[in-house]
């Protein structure tokens, strides 16, 4: 009597399809016969192992078996071992070739060959000045970076020989052996997976079908980009492997500081001196613009910090419409040296002016009504 196929695998009839891959993983682990050298019962319970696993790992022939036991299982029924094939265990490899090494077991349908690869990514770390990040310009940029060997194209053969089918697999990249009861596909160890090897390496670039080279790239910076952008360079990387597509390059950008104007996103923010007289009467004064020189109207009675703003003369929005603004902040400067006549006019204008704290003539009397607060 065959064991029921739950108990087989230690699972509960409620277990996910994990629980069951996990079970069966174990009692696979510990009973293959390359651990089990001539011990018959291990290789008889890995086998009921395979056949409990290959009816619960199915959605429809488990179903099927919970419905109706091992009646199922008859001839080439939904749920039998009988109903075994390459499609039903698929995961196997995954499951046993960690333990094992295991390519491809049963024939089943992974091919080790080696695969078109796409090559790497390169990086590029470009400083450009404040005015170039907030205009936008194309630089020259030299890149040194890996390029197809143009003495064999690539393949790294010398093309007076070429490349020869390996003989060890006759080309198909695997070796099949028996390995118990399962055939295993191996990725050929004379060379590695590919089907083909190199007897004569390529002079130029000794087999390695690359050359590091230095490249001139032109390449556009948009107006508006800030320190910690990165630009890609669509297909300038490292070219592919075995006909794969080339990597990218990433530039990455950092700006350099302005000695006048400061950034914060697509406004530009600087700071204007005036003299007390500019402020107090109101002046007209020029101020500098990434575009040029621009008139700002100081009007009369301007307090220092106070912020005007030129509209359109910032920097253009990296990934929108039109531009920022340009923010003044003027800041009244106080002299900290004097002529005998400016001192002469400042205390006049002082005595004409009123205080911003007056004299009551009882400073007495106000110290002592502070007292009395706090007594």
């Amino acid at each position: 009597m065959k064991r029921d196929y739950y108990e087989v695998l230690d699972v509960d009839r409620g277990a996910s399809q994990q629980e069951i891959k996990s079970a069966y993983r174990k009692k696979a682990v510990a009973y293959h016969p390359d651990r089990n050298k001539g011990d018959k019962g291990a290789e008889e319970k890995f086998k009921e192992a395979a056949e409990a696993y290959s009816v619960l790992s199915n959605d429809d022939k488990r179903a099927h078996y919970d419905r109706f036991g091992h009646a199922s299982a008859q001839g080439n029924g939904p749920g039998g071992f009988s109903g075994f094939d390459p499609e039903t265990f698929g995961d196997f490899s995954d499951i046993l070739g960690d333990f094992f090494g295991f390519g491809d077991i049963f024939g089943g349908g992974r091919n080790r060959r080696s695969r078109a690869a796409r090559g790497n990514d390169l990086r590029y770390d470009l400083t450009v000045e404040f005015e170039e990040a907030v205009f936008g310009f194309s630089p020259k940029i030299k890149v040194k970076k890996a390029e197809v060997c143009p003495g064999c194209s690539g393949t790294g053969a010398d093309p007076a020989h070429g490349i020869e089918t390996c003989s060890a697999c006759g080309g198909q990249g695997q070796i099949r052996f028996q390995q118990g009861f399962f055939t295993v596909s191996r990725a050929c160890g004379t060379c590695q997976g590919k089907g083909s090897v190199i007897k004569s390496p390529c002079k130029t670039c000794r087999g390695t079908g690359r050359l590091q080279k230095e490249k001139v790239l032109e390449i556009r910076i948009p107006a508006g980009v800030e320190t910690g952008n990165k630009l890609r360079v669509a297909g300038e990387g490292e070219p592919g492997f075995d006909g794969g597509p080339s990597g990218d390059l990433y530039v990455f950008i950092s700006v350099k500081e302005h000695p006048f104007f400061k950034r914060n996103g697509e406004h530009i923010h600087c700071e204007i001196s005036v003299t007390i007289s500019q402020a107090a009467l109101g002046s007209l004064v020029k101020v500098p613009t990434l575009q040029g020189e621009e008139k700002l109207r100081i009007p009369e009675g301007t307090q220092s910090g106070t912020v005007f703003r030129f509209r359109g003369r910032g920097a253009a929005a990296l990934h929108g419409k039109g531009k920022g603004d340009q923010y003044i902040k003027v800041i009244v400067n106080t002299p900290a040296k004097l002529t005998e006549k400016q001192r002469n006019l400042l205390e006049e204008l002082n005595r004409e002016l009123p205080s911003a704290y007056p004299d009551t003539g009882d400073a007495d009397g106000i110290i002592d009504k502070v007292k009395d607060m706090f007594n």
